[in-house]
Order: structure tokens, then sequence, then C-alpha cells
């Protein structure tokens, strides 16, 4: 894992931003603190920083391979799995290999196939590769790492893995009314494609670009509609074949590798299938202090997860490590949270994985993730309840009405509502179909869960670890797309077709545990903190808050203890001191990024 820069402009001598191209680098060392290494020509130049995780000794970008007398540079940040099986094809075809790296392979690929080449790469990816005339870029297919880019008034494009690097060649970061609508009305989550910043764009998951002197893109990856004609038993069976298949491949490292384990469904698979490969395993849990003395069953967190890690690690005896994270550390970390995203994000949901992925960096540089489960596999609430479904808006979106009484008034005559309706029925618009868990699980794939990949890649590379997500597989995910929704529910449970698949690897408490979210604190210390924080920041006259709240609401809602805003302002978690955390994230964006609102 790595991040990228690429600045190019193929009309002009841009070499007078070769020290804006190591400013821009340095912000990334956090993805990359292994090697740094840059490729500078007239019209293109490369910055990279490298996590070493195979070929430890070779693959250092950016990496140049010249053929037929043409010298091609490559600037990358991922994993390709099934980079052997390329390899070999590759060199049956004529070409040569000097190094063990996948991205050589990736170079050389598309130098035999073209833009065809996206259609072989199993993994996680984003790229950029100069041939001396125009640009290819490309993102993996369903957006597990991020690229970012801009394109200035001289027709320069400007790309990063994280938007700072971009921010510091603008020299300015502008929010405009359409960055507005999407903080206060979609936020955490955002567009596909956009970002909160005014003319900075997210490449699409699926999507590959060409850059010349205008940017041309293509959707190479899209969910195809086929009939299901495998018995239940059939699919049970292939569901198991595709998440091992999945998993076996995302062990390809030359670095150890560990997992997370909450106890819960996903992470249990992974734990379970990755210690038949890996021994011994090392596996990781967080929980709060104090979190048995304060800890309150809700309709969503139904249980804690302790004794269900207990019951894995007595089946599969890892070496597990529970992290407890304290409450001020908890506080003092949405900063950093923040920068990570830049942007505000799930706040301390943020923070706190934050911290879990610093703990584990201390042993590991590689981690798998159960994420990306729940959105194919239906373990939301709005698979399965109807009044959520059924709204005229995102199914993880509670009382817009109540949110936007929240507002300033400027921020009122916006019409956000309008907007994230807009945004819902262009989405739905997108795949052309009425088949409700199709429209599920596009939707989940495009907006939820890129939310919660940026949380998972921002987090986790500010704490220079790699974390890989077998779920995220295109091929099990287009099975499933097709697959019936009766079967989705195999024995009335959510995600019933996923445990009936892996029943007879796991304890049996686990097989049926209701889907918990990611676990939250539930202390009233941490409460206290987050009020007082948020509360200290209205008397800073400079705070964006005062411009997109009311702040008479603000107060009242700090006052209540986060009462008068009673519903998830975002997903299952989003609420009191949360809420307040996100506010207080909000706060923190506009002073330290120096925001300026085009209202």
């Amino acid at each position: 894992m790595c991040g990228i820069v690429t600045i190019c402009n193929y009309q002009k001598d841009i070499r007078c931003y070769h020290d804006k191209l190591i400013e821009m680098n340095q912000l990334l060392e956090n993805r990359g603190p292994d090697e740094s290494g840059e490729y500078v020509s007239k019209h293109c130049m490369m910055a990279h920083r490298r996590l070493s995780i195979i070929d430890l000794n070779g693959g250092q970008q950016p990496m140049s391979y010249m053929y037929e007398g043409r010298s091609y540079h490559i600037t990358y940040n991922g994993e390709i799995y099934n980079m052997i099986d390329i390899k070999n094809q590759l060199i049956s075809d004529g070409y040569r290999f000097y190094t063990m790296s996948d991205t050589e392979v990736i170079i050389v690929a598309y130098i035999a196939y073209k833009e065809k080449c996206v259609h072989l790469f199993e993994g996680i990816f984003a790229f950029v590769i100069d041939d001396g005339q125009k640009l290819f870029i490309a993102r993996d297919p369903l957006g597990v790492k991020p690229l970012f880019y801009y394109v200035d008034s001289d027709e320069t494009m400007v790309i990063a893995s994280e938007i700072k690097s971009i921010l510091c060649f603008i020299g300015k970061a502008i929010v405009d009314k359409r960055g507005i609508k999407e903080l206060l009305g979609l936020g955490p989550s955002l567009t596909p494609e956009h970002t909160l910043y005014k003319n900075i764009y997210s490449l699409r998951a699926g999507y590959y670009m060409y850059y010349q002197k205008h940017a041309y893109k293509h959707q190479y990856f899209m969910l195809e509609d086929k009939e299901h004609t495998d018995s239940i038993k059939e699919t049970i069976y292939k569901v198991r074949k595709y998440v091992i298949e999945s998993i076996e491949h995302q062990l390809l490292s030359d670095v150890p590798i560990t997992s997370m384990l909450s106890g819960g469904l996903d992470s249990s698979i992974l734990s379970a299938i990755a210690y038949q490969y890996k021994q011994p395993l090392s596996t990781y849990s967080i929980t709060y202090e104090d979190q048995d003395k304060y800890f309150k069953a809700y309709d969503y967190q139904t249980t804690q997860d302790d004794v269900y890690i207990h019951d894995m690690i007595e089946m599969y005896p890892t070496k597990h490590h529970e992290i407890v994270l304290k409450q001020s550390d908890l506080i003092d970390s949405l900063k950093e949270a923040m920068i990570a995203r830049d942007m505000p994000g799930m706040a301390d949901i943020d923070s706190s994985f934050l911290l879990f992925s610093k703990e584990i960096a201390k042993t590991h540089k590689v981690c798998l993730s159960g994420e990306c489960a729940d959105e194919i596999f239906g373990g939301y609430p709005w698979f399965y309840k109807e009044e959520l479904y059924h709204q005229p808006y995102f199914p993880w979106m509670r009382d817009i009405d109540l949110k936007i009484d929240l507002f300033h008034e400027n921020i009122k005559a916006l019409n956000i509502k309008d907007y994230i309706i807009n945004a819902y029925q262009q989405s739905l618009h997108e795949i052309n179909t009425i088949d409700k868990k199709k429209q599920l699980i596009y939707l989940n794939i495009q907006w939820f869960m890129q939310t919660l990949l940026t949380r998972t890649d921002s987090q986790t590379m500010r704490s220079s670890i790699e974390v890989r997500v077998p779920f995220a597989s295109t091929k099990l995910l287009q099975y499933l797309y097709n697959m019936p929704y009766d079967y989705m529910f195999y024995n009335n449970e959510e995600k019933g077709i996923l445990r009936e698949a892996f029943k007879d690897i796991l304890p049996q408490s686990i097989i049926h545990r209701k889907k918990n979210p990611y676990p939250k604190t539930h202390s009233p210390i941490y409460l206290s903190l987050i009020e007082k924080k948020l509360e200290e920041s209205l008397s800073d006259s400079s705070n964006i808050l005062l411009q997109l709240f009311d702040q008479t609401k603000l107060l009242l809602f700090i006052h209540s203890h986060g009462q008068s805003f009673n519903v998830p302002w975002f997903g299952q978690l989003m609420m009191g001191p949360q809420l307040m955390a996100y506010f207080y994230q909000i706060y923190l964006w506009g002073k330290i990024y120096h925001i300026q609102l085009e209202l």
C-alpha cells in the first residue's frame, strides 16, 4: 500500500512544480513510510510513498519500463492478488520482467492490452501510467483504494491518493453550495465522483480515465442482470467457495498478516479461514474503558463482543489482543481522524478505528477486515425493515426535516432536502431495475460502502497498515446481486445464506448472533468531554458551525445531552455523543483547512 501523486500537462513545461511535488508527496508519508521516489520529466511528474508488502527489495516506484523504444512510467497504490497468473500469461506472450512486483505486472499488462488490462486485475488498486503522450488512470471495481484529481485553468492534471495533497497544490480550500449540500445533506457519505471541495473530484469505483488535454472517463465494471438458476444447495456451496477463494487470494504477502476479530459473523469467518493457512495467527479486537459498566443494549447494538470472541479463540487458538481505548484518547484523536479523511467523517467511529489501527501497526503491516459483507449479504436493517426501504431518500437516513431544522437560515435556503432526494433518484436510475434487493445492493456499494471504505483506508493508512477486505470481491458480488431475495434471508435470518455456508466452522453462538455494528463507547465520561469541547468551540467567532447551524438549536442539543435530536444522523450510530463529535469535527475542519464557503 502506498501514496501516489502525479502532476501532468502535455502542452507546457511543468518542471517548475517540482518543489510542490515534493511537498505534496511528503504529506502522504504515513501511507508509505518505508520508501519515497520521484519521476520528473518536462510534461509529467510522479511521486510515490511506499509501504513495502510484496517484493520488499524490489518494486520501487515510480517504476519505468521500456518497450519498443517507448518509456512508460507508473505510480501505483494497491495489491493485485492474481499477479502470478497475469505475469505467466505475459511471459508466454513474450514480455520480460525484472522484478517480483505487482507494479511491473500492471505496467506490462497495460502495454500488452491497453485499457482492457483492468479486466484482468483481481485486487485493490489506484494507479497512473504515463506513456509520454497521455495518462491512463484507473481505480479498482469497488473503490477500495482512493484516487482524487483536479484540473486547473491551464489544463494541468493533478492526481493524489489524498485530497490534502491536491489542496497543497491549489493553495486554498473552497467549498461551494454543492459542497455544503454534500456535507450537511449527505455527509459523511458523498455523491460518487464528488468531494466537498470545489473542482476536486474522485475517480469513481470501476472507472478508468485517459487524459491528454481533456479527460475521457469510461465505466469498465458494472453489475449485470443474469438469471440465477442454481438451487439453494448449489448457491450455498458457491457462496462458500467464492468467499474462501477471496480470502485465500488476499493472504498473499511477504510480511505477516493478522485479522480483526469482533466476534461477529464476518470477522469470525475471515479469522477461521485465515487460521487454516497462517499459523500462528494474531487477531485483534477493540473495546472501551469501562464498557462493561456502562453498556446499554438497544435495537442495533444488542450485545457486547467479548463472549463471542472468547468462543472463537477457544475453537481457533489465535494470539488475541484486546485493545482498550480511553475516553479522553477518543476525543483527542478526533482531529487526526478528520485530517486523515480530509473532511468530517464518522466522528469517534473514525477516531477509535485510528487508535485501533495504530495498535495493530506496532506488530503488523497487513490486516484482514470483514468490511463490505453487510452491504452485499443484507446485514443492515434497511434490507428487511420496509419502512426504511420505502422512504423517498436513502434508507440509512432518518427524518430529514428534523435535520434541516438545525440549519442556519442561509443554509435552509439551499433546498438540501430536494438535493438529497434527487441524488437518491439518480442513483436508482443508474441501474434501471425495480428489483428491491438489487436496488439496495447497488445503493449500498455506491454510497454506504464507499463511506466505510473511505474510513477504513484513511484511518489505517494514517497508521501505516494495509487493510484487506475479502468480502469486496466482484465475483462474489455479481453472484449475490442476481441471487433471489429469499436466499439472502435463508432460515429467516439476516445474512442467512452466509450463516448457512459457514455454520460448520464457527461456534454455534456466532452462527446465530444478531448483526451488531462497529462498537461505540457508552461512557457518560465521553459524553461529558465532547459536550464541553463542542460548547467551547462555539465561543470561537470564526467557528464554521456558526455559518452552518442555528446557534440556539446547537446549544439546546448540547444542553439536552443530545436528546433534542434523537435519531441517527447517518447509519446506525451517529446520534447523541457521536453526533456532537461529528459537529466538533466540522469545527476542526473549518479551522484547520481554512475553509472558504461560497454561499
